[in-house]
């Protein structure tokens, strides 16, 4: 079994077990918001505002990498709304039928940055420079399950260093754990959302932004099935609203369109 396959394996354990733990939290009366790591501190603020203006909803936010919160709801977890941090995630859960098709709506967009840690000497000005022998280790998510894995891996085979880099990864379960890994100075580098190393500016740099083959893009949706249909849309609504999209724009979250 490969490491790749290891690890999502090791995900999709924890996701059967996440979604245990979400049955036993979540309360009848609550709106479950499953949603990709990178939005944690915009999605609380989120939250916070959308509570003010419907004070009969109280929401339950569950974050996590985009496809492991995919499989948890695949899996049964409660779940009334799903925001996953790349399209393929949000396809997958189509896919699955696990999310009403109707309801999906692109609330938001990012960018890759390749992020080193503060007291670094290491200035990389392309990523062919992580192919550098004196680069020994770079963290990005696990493509498998992670978008911040994909985009780092598209952008690695566009720029023809993937094979180099991939055999020095230190492979994250979501994006937050790749920036916790430059932030403590374990890895020489790592790919991270620009709004993930915001919150870090001083224990992380970006060193260099990013192209990727496809935009960084974040879908929303409403969950089938969901107990709690009226309040999931007026939360998607609320996301898509100026209101919303004010909120996210403070955390560095850029329009959709």
């Amino acid at each position: 079994m490969t490491l790749a396959r290891r690890l999502l394996k090791q995900a999709l354990f924890v996701a059967s077990a996440v979604s245990v733990a979400i049955s036993a939290n979540a309360r009848a009366d609550e709106l479950v918001v499953s949603a990709a790591a990178s939005l944690t501190n915009a999605f609380k603020a989120v939250s916070e505002v959308f509570e003010q203006q419907h004070p009969g909803t109280k929401v339950l936010l569950n974050f996590g990498a985009s496809d492991v919160l995919m499989q948890q709801i695949v899996k049964g977890a409660p779940a009334d709304v799903f925001a996953s941090a790349d399209q393929k995630a949000m396809d997958k859960a189509v896919a699955e039928k696990v999310i009403v098709p109707a309801s999906r709506k692109d609330f938001a967009a990012n960018s890759l940055v390749l992020i080193v840690p503060t007291d670094s000497h290491f200035t990389p000005t392309s990523l062919n420079d992580l192919a550098s022998a004196s680069v020994k280790r770079v963290a990005y998510g696990d493509p498998a399950s992670v978008p911040i894995g994909r985009y780092a891996q598209g952008a690695l085979q566009a720029a023809g260093v993937w094979d180099a880099v991939s055999a020095k990864a230190v492979l994250a379960s979501n994006v937050r754990q790749s920036l916790d890994y430059v932030s403590r100075g374990e890895v020489d580098a790592g790919f991270a959302f620009s709004t993930d190393a915001a919150i870090m500016p001083d224990k992380v740099k970006v060193a260099m932004n990013v192209p990727t083959q496809t935009p960084v893009t974040y879908p929303i949706a409403q969950v089938e099935g969901s107990r709690h249909a009226a309040d999931a849309q007026a939360f998607i609504n609320f996301v898509l609203s100026p209101a919303g999209q004010s909120v996210l724009a403070r955390y560095g979250f850029k329009p959709a369109h």
